[in-house]
């Protein structure tokens, strides 16, 4: 990874640049020259928003290194991306099948939390999925998620009666807009992110899950198909 240097001409104030020195050596050859413009990219997304696009020009100015490079690696924008988001969401991607053993609310409620935790793989796919140049699923674990959800029901954790695929669609159409606008959100509301991410996920576990859950005659001994 490259260190941090002064931002060049008509950077935003505050904002520094990813990567080496302009005309420095870049450590690691090729890896590490496609890591700082992976780096790049993200810094700035983060720092412009997804709806502003990205200049592959900017990328390459961020990261110092030469504008024809991010062509001659990638060839376009969508690639560039698409590398960038197998870097960048392979910690959430870890985290989300180490949560497919957790119970059907703390499964969900885990879901919310990684991804706001780690945005940066929900930008990019927002990103790709606007660009449309690169075949992307939005839902990249459909098949095992409806799975987990009839697992729920079978096991009791969820109504028998409830759409499935109307609550995947909802829950991650909610997840994923909270996540891109959740800092905007907050400024407007007038409270710090880390409150709302709070009071948003206890929205969460104790009304939509839990109003998800079977009906009285249907819950097991507790009242939540028997589970604790």
């Amino acid at each position: 990874m490259g260190e941090l240097v002064s931002p060049g001409p008509g950077a935003a104030p505050g904002h520094e640049q990813v990567g080496p020195k302009p005309g420095e050596p870049k450590p690691g050859g090729r890896a590490g020259t496609e890591e700082g413009l992976e780096r790049a990219a993200m810094a700035l997304l983060r720092r412009d928003g997804v709806l502003a696009g990205l200049n592959l020009r900017e990328v390459a100015d961020e990261a110092g290194v030469n504008r024809g490079l991010v062509y001659h690696y990638y060839g376009s924008r969508g690639k560039l991306l698409r590398r960038a988001l197998r870097r960048f969401g392979a910690e959430s991607r870890s985290q989300l099948s180490a949560q497919q053993s957790l119970p059907f609310r703390a499964r969900w409620q885990s879901f919310f939390q990684t991804t706001i935790t780690h945005p940066e793989a929900i930008e990019l796919t927002t990103l790709l999925l606007l660009d449309g140049t690169e075949p992307l699923r939005a839902m990249p674990f459909l098949e095992r998620t409806q799975a987990g959800l009839r697992r729920a029901v079978e096991e009791g954790d969820l109504d028998p009666e409830a759409d499935l695929l109307a609550f995947h669609a909802l829950f991650v159409t909610a997840t994923y807009g909270y996540t891109l606008y959740r800092e905007r959100f907050a400024k407007e509301l007038g409270v710090a992110v880390s409150e709302l991410d709070t009071r948003v996920s206890s929205l969460i576990h104790d009304r939509l899950l839990v109003a998800l859950g079977p009906r009285d005659d249907q819950a097991g001994p507790l009242g939540n198909g028997g589970a604790n």
